[in-house]
């Protein structure tokens, strides 16, 4: 029986565990025979780099930011993520749209969730979102000060996780904390993905 595509994204405030877990996740199915392809956003992409680059740049207005990401998010998905998925694939993203949602809506009061959800139209969405959940002060505890983010500070992460939190009630998104040991959290997350993975067989 051939492999069905799956598309997965792992969100939540900066230093929830994105990267960490979308790689054990990785590992995971690989070793269960699945083919799996790892990807991040920003993406490799040079657009990705700029917007790296950006992320710590304070002078770098909402709506830019919100518009390079998006643009980021446009290449990749047609670029990358969209043919592994017709290859048939699961492709799991460290970070995807919620993120531009969560964060660019709330950098502004003149950006709302519609405007960057317009201008993400072009971008199918993942077939599973799992939101990280982490208390602020833990995440930001967990890196290192140079590599802070102009986004990283305890208030406006505050502000992050109830929103991220709000949208996965609306949106119907899995909810894990991160803020135990690595194994049992991966444990959670990897039940999510199987029990899915089920219903597509």
């Amino acid at each position: 029986m051939k492999q069905k595509s799956l598309f997965i994204a792992l969100e939540g405030i900066d230093g929830s565990g994105t990267s960490t877990h979308s790689h054990l996740l990785k590992g995971f199915l690989e070793s269960k025979g699945f083919k799996v392809h790892l990807t991040m956003e920003p993406s490799e992409s040079d657009i990705g780099k700029l917007v790296r680059k950006y992320l710590k740049d304070k002078n770098v207005p909402p709506a830019a930011d919100a518009l390079l990401f998006a643009t980021d998010r446009n290449l990749h998905y047609h670029n990358e993520i969209k043919k592994k998925l017709e290859d048939r694939y699961i492709v799991i993203s460290d970070r995807y749209l919620e993120s531009s949602i969560v964060y660019q809506s709330l950098q502004s009061d003149k950006i709302s969730v519609e405007w960057v959800m317009e201008i993400n139209k072009f971008v199918a969405l993942p077939d599973i979102t799992i939101i990280l959940d982490v208390d602020p002060k833990t995440a930001l505890a967990r890196k290192e000060e140079a590599d802070l983010e102009k986004f990283e500070d305890n208030s406006f992460l505050h502000k992050v996780r109830n929103l991220y939190l709000s949208r996965a009630k609306q949106e119907g998104y899995s909810i894990v904390n991160s803020d135990d040991i690595i194994e049992f959290v991966q444990e959670k997350i990897q039940k999510i993905i199987l029990d899915k993975l089920k219903d597509l067989s």
